[in-house]
């Protein structure tokens, strides 16, 4: 892909009216409108931060997907049955099995849209609570947040779709019960009502509200979070004004591994985990299936009350995940030319940790791990020079609960109905991951439902002519 600088479009060129309004620039927004427009409506997004993307930009590890050619090129068998029972289990059974059904059954074409946008996700690796590999990854298994995001910019781009920065919506406008525009404020324009023939929320969760936070995980507030600065629940706000409905908001999930000993919160993506990397406690001991669901690795490593853990890898593991590449430049990583070394670099005991290194290295030759029970992830050892050392503490990750919504990504009111003319997709929308969300789930969400979201708004357009 061709690296390019997206511009916003200048205020100067907002019309008063457009079939498609778009609330957020993540990748739910972006996917949402490109749809929209190829399938003909005139469509805007309106992007309240003066930088886009999202949270969608933070992403490291991948997108799951089944059945896919990916999966084939690295002889994996797989089934959408089998994706939808572990994200089942994985979410408690609480998951909305409607909106789970829709999802694992068009994660595949959602990997071939994103290939006819020369978008190619190609490459494969392991998130926990799957017992395959379902997490695709750009070509040298790069961040798939960036890569992401730059491919569908390009596209907004090459389409002409304008995207207004700054441009913070205020209220949703409706006209005999049926949306009808939205209330927007710009610094230069001021306050105008966009006349709008639809209105799909695409504006992410809340982990950085913390008055939200208060309400629905107050016990949560002592720790940090991965979240952007905009994620603050807006979205949320105007759909419940419009009578909209929330479901699962006391789910919040924390993610077991971000660094947090620089002035920024770093998650540490799951891949790491994914491509061979094992947690120590301070004694240099293993102590828990790295590759369980985040809600069990969490809980393993609050339960050492040791303000934390430490993941360890090599340099092998970082050429398999090139997302540790960054981990290593910002310095978030300590490093050593052997393990010994390693281990007294972080003060730990040297000859535990040999032992456990040696121990994991002997497991994952035989595939077999009898301590923990690990049996995805293991790929490759921790045996190529120079090996790294993380320090990690749980973070506050993802917001679960949202709008109440169908299949169809319609906003529904307290007794079922569609708010006509709204949608809401993405982490914005809630019930599709239950009480855990599993790794690389969200950014299939994003396309998933927000191909469905362009898609239902055209119909809905076409229905009013």
């Amino acid at each position: 892909m061709v690296k390019f600088n997206f511009s916003c479009t200048n205020i100067d060129n907002l019309k008063s009216s457009y079939d498609f309004v778009v609330i957020g620039s993540g990748a739910t927004g972006m996917t949402a409108a490109i749809q929209a427009q190829e399938l003909g409506l005139d469509v805007v997004i309106f992007e309240k931060l003066n930088s886009l993307g999202g949270n969608s930009m933070r992403a490291s590890t991948g997108m799951n997907a089944v059945e896919t050619m990916t999966q084939l090129k690295y002889q994996i068998i797989d089934s959408q049955e089998s994706f939808y029972e572990e994200t089942l289990k994985g979410g408690k059974g609480s998951n909305n099995k409607e909106l789970l059904s829709y999802f694992v059954r068009h994660t595949e074409s959602a990997i071939e849209w994103l290939s006819y946008h020369n978008i190619e996700l190609n490459e494969i690796v392991s998130t926990g609570g799957m017992s395959k590999k379902r997490a695709h990854q750009p070509t040298g298994a790069t961040a798939i947040g960036g890569y992401l995001v730059k491919g569908l910019q390009q596209q907004l781009a090459e389409k002409r779709i304008p995207v207004f920065n700054q441009t913070k919506v205020l209220s949703l406008v409706k006209n005999d019960g049926h949306i009808s525009g939205v209330e927007i404020e710009h610094p230069q324009a001021g306050k105008k009502i966009i006349n709008a023939k639809t209105v799909l929320i695409a504006s992410g969760g809340f982990a950085q509200n913390r008055a939200m936070m208060s309400v629905y995980a107050p016990d949560l507030l002592r720790l940090g979070t991965t979240n952007h600065p905009g994620a603050t629940g807006d979205g949320i706000k105007l759909a419940t004004t419009a009578g909209g409905a929330l479901v699962d908001m006391n789910k919040v999930q924390v993610h077991p591994t971000a660094q947090q000993e620089t002035d920024h919160i770093y998650l540490i993506g799951e891949g790491l985990r994914g491509a061979g990397a094992i947690l120590i406690n301070h004694l240099g001991k293993r102590f828990t299936n790295e590759m369980a669901t985040r809600d069990q690795v969490t809980k393993a490593i609050d339960d050492l009350h040791q303000d934390g853990a430490t993941l360890v890898f090599d340099q092998g593991i970082c050429e398999a995940f090139k997302a540790a590449d960054f981990y290593v430049a910002m310095g978030l990583a300590v490093s050593g030319n052997t393990i010994y070394e390693l281990a007294e670099k972080i003060g730990v005991n040297p000859n535990n940790l040999e032992k456990t290194v040696s121990g994991w290295n002997m497991y994952q030759k035989a595939f077999e791990d009898i301590a923990f029970d690990r049996q995805t992830g293991m790929d490759r050892g921790i045996e190529k020079s120079p090996y790294y050392a993380i320090h990690i503490k749980p973070a506050v990750h993802y917001t679960m609960g949202g709008i109440k919504t169908n299949r169809l990504t319609e906003v529904l009111n307290e007794i079922g109905e569609a708010v006509p003319g709204l949608f809401a997709a993405g982490e914005v929308a809630g019930g599709l991951h239950g009480d855990n969300r599993i790794g690389g789930n969200s950014i299939a969400e994003t396309i998933v439902f927000g191909r469905q979201a362009g898609q239902q708004a055209a119909k809905h357009v076409l229905s009013l002519s």
